[in-house]
């Protein structure tokens, strides 16, 4: 293994942990901090509410930088951030690591996405759903590493030894030599090579269709990673149960992904998101309906091989439609429509589950779900 491909996967390791971090902690931090479902809604929110700017200002800062200090840059401030967040006694404490622990995921989101094109080489659609891979990994083992954590060292020393590992990135990012991936040549881009700017972005129809797709389905991702385990447990599934469930449901998540990685053929990739948005919308009507224990645990299993594959293909069509001289930005407009929907739906979704509960407050998810195959149908036909 190469040390591109060590850097690339260890910040896809580091950034599925991000955001599964507060998913994972959101029950052991709610009694430290005694918040309600109202106030973890609105830190859930925060994270997207930094990525907003963040994601815009990072496609710019990397083109007049480079990609190594902002991948360094990220990689320490997450340290930081977790640092706060184990070291916060009230909410407000907590909201700034929050907010920084989104600004350093963003950084490090913008950077290894067009990283990873060089890192596993092939197709987009390919080095997406893999590097997508390795992120639904870290995804996965942090709920699983969280609650094996919080058992022997407690709620602070858990997030400090995360943070630790946050830094690894930082570290083998030193001795990667970023000059090379500026200068390998454009293979898929479908917009010749030409003096190109943020108009370029602004009038295609393709970057407003990918941003809008993930303002509806980023929140709908956020939802599930941060409330399954309250959903679960309202339906008699025990802490213990409920934590493991949700590593379920990365779990499925991160194998839907490797699956897509191989088995998505090139040029239907409009076409696989417009079907699993189908799915998607039917999977959030269960889980605002379902009267019964095993198939609310069905309906989170199935979210995971559902949502899995959804961001990588269409992170595929937005990489393979642009020049790679636009990908910072272009990534950085994307995430910018995208927080909005981040941080909006689950703020409205704790306001309503703190008077309806969480699964009524899967209706507004449901909605989302909805714009989402409004808008992948109108894609499909675009590309």
């Amino acid at each position: 293994m190469s040390l591109l491909q060590a850097m690339t996967i260890a910040c896809l390791l580091a950034t599925g942990m991000g955001v599964a971090l507060l998913g994972s902690v959101k029950l052991a931090l709610a009694r430290k901090l005694a918040i309600d479902e109202a106030r973890v809604g609105g830190l859930v929110s925060m994270f997207g509410f930094a990525m907003i700017p963040t994601m815009l200002l990072i496609g710019f800062v990397t083109d007049l930088v480079g990609k190594q200090p902002v991948m360094i840059g990220g990689s320490v401030v997450t340290a930081v951030s977790i640092v706060l967040l184990a070291r916060a006694k009230s909410y407000w404490p907590a909201v700034v690591g929050v907010l920084l622990l989104s600004a350093s995921w963003s950084a490090q989101i913008n950077v290894v996405n067009p990283v990873a094109i060089f890192a596993f080489p092939g197709s987009t659609a390919y080095a997406m759903n893999l590097a997508c891979f390795f992120f639904g990994i870290g995804a996965f083992v942090t709920p699983l590493a969280v609650a094996f954590l919080l058992r022997r060292v407690g709620l602070t020393g858990a997030m400090l030894i995360l943070a630790a590992f946050s830094l690894l990135t930082a570290a083998l990012a030193l001795g990667v030599d970023f000059s090379a991936l500026v200068a390998a040549p454009s293979q898929e881009a479908s917009v010749a090579p030409a003096p190109m700017g943020i108009g370029t972005l602004l009038g295609d129809a393709v970057m407003w269709l990918c941003a809008f797709a993930l303002f509806f389905f980023a929140p709908l991702e956020g939802t599930m990673g941060a409330w399954a385990t309250t959903y679960l447990t309202d339906k008699r599934v025990g802490e213990g149960a409920a934590a493991g469930l949700l590593s379920g449901f990365w779990l499925v998540y991160t194998a839907a992904r490797l699956v897509a990685a191989y088995t998505v053929p090139a040029g239907s990739e409009t076409t696989v998101i417009l079907t699993l948005s189908v799915v998607c919308l039917g999977v959030w009507v269960v889980a605002v309906w379902s009267p019964w224990r095993w198939l609310s645990i069905v309906t989170v299993l199935v979210a995971g091989a559902v949502f899995g594959p959804i961001y990588p293909t269409l992170m595929a069509v937005l990489l393979g439609h642009f020049d790679k001289a636009l990908h910072g930005r272009a990534i950085g407009l994307l995430f910018t429509l995208g927080g909005l929907g981040w941080t909006l739906l689950p703020m409205l979704i704790g306001a309503y589950a703190q008077r309806k509960g969480v699964q009524r407050g899967f209706l507004l998810a449901a909605a989302s779900a909805l714009g989402l195959t409004i808008v992948a149908i109108i894609l499909a036909t675009q590309v």
